[in-house]
């Protein structure tokens, strides 16, 4: 019998499990009895660190924490040579296993002056590798824990979701898209200096960004802006033996037969309908050489026991053999609903999720 981690490992090297993995982002689980029987079924749990460390040499950051109006604030002031910037968060608690996440109330680009700052910083970023914190946590970790690196967004979703934002980029991109392709370019040139890094690491995979949002990026400027970074890292990945998938949890039907052009091992966070334009069955059907690594869809969580396990053994149907397939939880699920969801979908891969011998 597979422990909960070789199955992950077996899953995704292209080999043979006993049976259909079962995964959880390490915060999205407090510790607890539940927790304890969950992983004694075969639960296993996805512990996410970091192999490099950054820093900007010649940029001065000062962090303060505030409160305005009662609502707790964190602002990064960013001084260069030829400008300053900053940004404003929000720490959010979320009704969910240990989670807190940070809303962005206003992102470092706020005018086309920004950009000389904004090139700057990204050119002046120094990047060393940390293994110790991966070492130590494979080294701790028992066999149903399983280790993954991180690459950080692609050089475009950084500019989206990091630096502008939605509404900013849409605007910069009608107006003023040579500074905004300029950005692009520094951040493609950042990224290489990351790739042999975390190839090197001691971490057997590691996650390239995701995101998309297939309405924003669309099929054109995936495949022109996105496509070429995810493959020159797969490239630099597979020199070491190691492997890369990106965090697709949106729509993908307009971007499908571009993702199947990528040499990615997995596409992970796929989230089936009912919360997205694709089944599981179509997926794997559009991506026949990669590992689908799912995110079990977030409004199931909240039906009732029944459903959700009906709704597990539907997905283990449609993936037919069960060969290419990992259901993980990558979105948070309310504190009164994720021990009754991950009991039910555990039980429907006991009962069911066992791969037919060949």
């Amino acid at each position: 019998m597979m422990s909960a981690r070789e199955r992950v490992e077996a899953v995704l090297m292209g080999k043979r499990a006993d049976q259909v993995p079962f995964t959880v982002y390490e915060c999205m689980i407090p510790q607890c009895e539940v927790e304890r029987r969950l992983r004694n079924e075969g639960l296993c749990i996805v512990q996410r660190l970091s192999v490099f460390g950054t820093e900007m040499p010649d940029v001065i950051e000062t962090v303060y924490q505030y409160r305005d109006h009662g609502v707790a604030k964190v602002r990064h002031d960013y001084r260069t040579p030829v400008g300053d910037l900053y940004s404003v968060d929000i720490p959010v608690e979320m009704d969910a296993p240990s989670r807190s996440t940070m809303w962005h109330e206003e992102r470092l680009f706020k005018q086309p002056e920004d950009y000389r700052a904004l090139e700057f910083m990204i050119r002046n970023r120094v990047h060393r590798s940390d293994y110790g914190p991966c070492l130590k946590a494979q080294s701790l970790a028992g066999n149903d824990v399983i280790v993954r690196a991180g690459i950080g967004y692609e050089p475009l979703q950084e500019i989206i979701i990091s630096l502008m934002g939605l509404e900013a980029f849409a605007l910069e991109w009608a107006t003023n898209r040579d500074g905004l392709l300029r950005l692009y370019r520094a951040l493609q040139e950042d990224r290489r200096k990351i790739y042999p890094i975390v190839a090197a690491s001691p971490a057997r995979h590691a996650n390239y960004g995701g995101n998309v949002v297939a309405e924003v990026v669309g099929p054109q400027r995936f495949e022109q802006y996105l496509l070429p970074d995810y493959q020159e890292c797969a490239e630099v990945m597979h020199k070491h033996g190691k492997l890369v998938g990106t965090h697709l949890d949106a729509n993908n039907r307009a971007i499908a037969s571009r993702v199947a052009a990528l040499d990615l091992d997995y596409i992970e966070a796929f989230t089936p309908a009912p919360d997205s334009d694709m089944s599981v069955a179509e997926a794997l059907a559009a991506w026949p050489d990669k590992v689908l690594w799912i995110n079990f869809p977030s409004s199931v969580h909240l039906q009732p026991y029944a459903a959700i396990k009906e709704a597990t053994l539907e997905i283990l149907r449609q993936a037919l053999t069960g060969e290419r397939l990992i259901v993980g939880i990558t979105e948070d699920v309310p504190n009164d609903h994720w021990q009754k969801s991950y009991t039910a979908i555990s039980e429907a891969l006991q009962s069911d999720g066992h791969l037919p011998l060949r």
